[in-house]
């Protein structure tokens, strides 16, 4: 048999050798892949000039402003934090340490009249996009909207009269009602525990928890990121009921 023929042999191996290695390499990356996207997915407006123009009509521009814990002095710390206020585990796939965060801050002219910031919390129908447009003096808010929310309680959740009661709540009332939940319960001073949830079957209940812990994760993003962490007190005073 000629070396020619033994050549083209070789060759012929070398490229099934390599067809393999470069089908398996395309094969891990396609099941790393998704993972490694969905480990730092944000939450966005779709259409930041026309949303935020709705909400401001006094608006003459906005500035995004990315946050990410990864890129933060005491990252890490802060990231404990979050867990620990919110009072809950944080999401594998919408809450992780990569997760990227856009703030938007809103000017008439050189003034900024407002903060809008969303967050991505999982519910029973899908993930849940809870944005809030808060003061940017106080933090207290202004509007709570719903840009995502796929639920068999996506009526209800979304009734104006439901998200009005949310109007002029800060992080502190939040904080507040971990306090009288142990301290006074059903006290009238409990602003969040005044709320009155909508009518809701068992399918939708969770999708109304979800919800209320997406503003409370938003409110306590906003105050790490924006507002100096001016709640603190609130939270410790709460945090030494538990003791």
């Amino acid at each position: 048999m000629s070396s020619g023929h033994f050549n083209t042999i070789a060759t012929g191996r070398a490229f099934v050798v390599r067809a393999w290695f470069a089908l398996m390499t395309l094969a891990l990356a396609t099941l790393i892949a998704p993972h490694a996207a969905l480990a730092a997915i944000g939450c966005t407006l779709s259409n930041p000039a026309e949303d935020l123009k709705y909400l401001f009509p006094d608006m003459s521009s906005y500035k995004e402003d990315l946050k990410e814990f990864t890129k933060l002095p005491d990252g890490q710390g802060l990231f404990k934090a979050l867990r620990d206020r919110l009072g809950s585990d944080l999401d594998p796939i919408y809450e992780t340490y990569e997760t990227p965060y856009t703030v938007y801050g809103i000017f008439k002219g050189a003034q900024k009249i407002g903060v809008v910031h969303g967050v991505n919390v999982p519910g029973k129908g899908g993930v849940i996009q809870v944005f809030l447009s808060v003061d940017p003096k106080t933090a207290a808010i202004r509007k709570f909207f719903f840009q995502r929310l796929e639920s068999p309680a996506a009526e209800q959740l979304r009734n104006k009269d439901f998200r009005k009661q949310f109007e002029g709540l800060t992080l502190g009332d939040f904080y507040k009602h971990d306090y009288y939940a142990k301290a006074q319960p059903a006290s009238q001073k409990d602003r969040v525990g005044r709320i009155k949830p909508p009518k809701l079957d068992e399918n939708g209940r969770p999708d109304y928890d979800a919800s209320i812990r997406g503003i409370r994760k938003n409110l306590i993003l906003l105050d790490f990121f924006v507002y100096g962490r001016k709640f603190e007190p609130f939270f410790e005073k709460a945090k030494g009921m538990s003791k």
